[in-house]
């Protein structure tokens, strides 16, 4: 008995070992420093964690969806590009461009949750519809109700479809809602923040997972807003084509984008990295 005992903690410390995210210690990011030349690479995570907690932060499912996507799906074209054509800006940035409004260029913390799905795409709403008004829409929008209210979007903490998150804003529209505890909007997120200590470390490293949350229904923030009549809805969901993307930005504002992730860009510390699909747009 005691030798069966001995065997399985060996197999079971085994596992673990496997489970280890080589990518985050020492000499793997010493190693990516001496051949990168244009970034640099450091500690963002205990170099404990697992890999299965670094992949349960990674929430969009929307590259995998996007290349079954028929073209039709694509936008490939609107009035408002037809006189942007040849004023592409060689640099552009939406924070100066539209100074008025106060959520370009916000970083919103997920928390311990992997919702990163629905803090972008609820985060470019609420960019895009103060655009479109003018100012007049200038807070955050709810990533809490997308998060936990949108079934069809996904699972939660457990990853989904940006394009959904869209088709949702669409159909059911979305009510507004601020940061963690700060009582901004109708619903604010309720997933406690993830900061980094004093040594570099991410403070929810090694932490269960965010359970998802029961669907309210109802304004808990700002409880003077009504529900049903606070929440704002988009015209249109759809897909971007590479050759389209700087013209929809130009048009509307910051869009939301999904990316394969590789194992050095948990450890990405500051520069450029140049990986993927480069892309022109030609103006005939």
């Amino acid at each position: 008995m005691t030798r069966l005992c001995t065997l399985l903690s060996v197999i079971l410390f085994s596992v673990y070992q496997t489970e280890q995210a080589y990518f985050l210690e020492k000499d793997y990011i010493d190693q990516i420093n001496s051949q990168a030349t244009t970034w640099k690479a450091g500690h963002n995570f205990d170099p404990k964690t697992t890999k299965e907690t670094i992949l349960q932060l990674l929430g969009s499912k929307g590259v995998e969806l996007a290349k079954k996507t028929k073209l039709s799906e694509f936008k490939t074209h609107d009035e408002a590009y037809d006189n942007l054509c040849h004023r592409i800006p060689s640099k552009f940035d939406a924070r100066k461009k539209w100074k008025h409004c106060r959520t370009i260029g916000k970083v919103r913390d997920q928390g311990n949750c992997g919702s990163c799905w629905a803090l972008s795409s609820s985060s470019a709403f609420a960019d895009r519809l103060c655009i479109a008004t003018e100012g007049e829409f200038n807070e955050l929008l709810s990533a809490e109700e997308l998060t936990f209210c949108c079934h069809r979007c996904g699972f939660g903490c457990h990853g989904g479809y940006p394009i959904k998150a869209w088709e949702y804003f669409r159909r059911h529209g979305l009510v507004t809602g601020g940061d963690y505890q700060s009582d901004e909007g109708c619903q604010p997120y309720r997933v406690a923040p993830c900061p980094i200590d004093e040594y570099g470390n991410n403070t929810c490293s090694g932490q269960p997972m965010e359970r998802n949350h029961r669907c309210t229904r109802t304004c808990y923030g700002n409880q003077d807003l009504d529900f049903q009549d606070d929440h704002r809805f988009t015209r249109d969901a759809y897909y971007l084509t590479y050759g389209t993307i700087q013209k929809d930005v130009l048009a509307y504002g910051p869009i939301e984008a999904s990316f394969e992730v590789y194992d050095d860009f948990l450890s990405y510390k500051s520069g450029n990295v140049n990986r993927g699909v480069n892309y022109v747009i030609l103006c005939l």
